[in-house]
Formats: structure tokens, C-alpha cells, sequence
């Protein structure tokens, strides 16, 4: 079937139903700043219990990934996405969702080929991308400093 990019171009349109831009950023918004002032209410918390800032930083980022793991697991935290889109992505709690999600989609497959392997889908390239621009940029401080 040979279709111009014009003729592709309509049937694209046609199908696909326009995007209320300006609500999805709004709620995204909403959504991750809840998320980031719910994580400064706990940081606060942990500096006020005596930990230091290294480790209140620590035992914060534990926190969130635990807490993005278990609304996974709950299936809460694929609603939340579901309603806010983007806002729950870019925090840690995104993270920890696509780590989890498609651990606990593809267990019934085995341990091994299913949770160990389908786990790193989407979170593995990005953690390939983030350490190799990690080894970058260190050569270059490295290099230059």
C-alpha cells in the first residue's frame, strides 16, 4: 500500500483525538510538585529526628523508591499516572514504577526470565545513558580540573 505523506498525514489526524495540552501540563504540575512537597515534609521530618543532611538525603530516596514500589504493587501509582501523566515520572517514585511495573507484569514468566530480565525494559536505558554520561563527563572534569 503506497501513501503519500500528506495521505498519512490525515489518516494520522483522523485517528488520533487532540490533546488538552494546557490540562495534562496543569495536572502533571500539580502532581509532581504534590510528590516533592510530600518528600520535603518527610526530609524535614528525618532532619528533626536527629540525621544529619547526607544521611536524612539518603534515607529519603529509600523512602520514595519504597513508596513508588508498593503504590505499584498496590496498583495505585499506575492510576496516579494515569490521571497526572508526566508529574509522576520525573521524581524517584517514577523511577521505582518502571523498575516494578514490568517486574510484577512478567512474574509469572520465572524468576529469572521473567522479574530479573523484564525489570531494566525501561529503566535499563536510561540507566545505560546516565552512567556512561556520568564516566563522560568525569573524564572531562578529570582532564580539565
Amino acid at each position: 500500500m503506497d501513501i503519500t505523506n500528506q495521505e498519512y498525514k490525515k489518516l494520522y489526524q483522523n485517528a488520533s483525538p487532540p490533546s488538552p495540552l494546557l490540562k495534562d501540563a496543569f495536572l502533571a504540575f500539580l502532581t509532581g510538585g504534590t510528590i516533592c512537597t510530600l518528600a520535603q515534609f518527610i526530609r524535614n521530618f528525618l532532619l528533626s529526628q536527629g540525621l544529619d543532611e547526607k544521611a536524612a538525603g539518603a534515607s529519603l530516596s529509600i523512602i520514595l523508591v519504597f513508596l513508588g514500589v508498593l503504590l505499584t504493587d498496590l496498583a495505585i501509582y499506575p492510576k496516579i499516572a494515569k490521571f497526572a501523566g508526566a508529574g509522576t515520572i520525573v521524581p524517584i517514585t517514577g523511577f521505582a514504577n518502571s523498575i516494578a511495573a514490568p517486574a510484577l507484569e512478567y512474574k509469572t514468566e520465572g524468576l529469572v526470565l521473567g522479574t530479573c530480565v523484564k525489570m531494566f525494559t525501561i529503566a535499563g536505558p536510561v540507566l545505560a545513558c546516565g552512567l556512561t554520561a556520568s564516566v563522560i563527563y568525569g573524564l572531562i572534569y578529570y582532564i580539565f580540573a
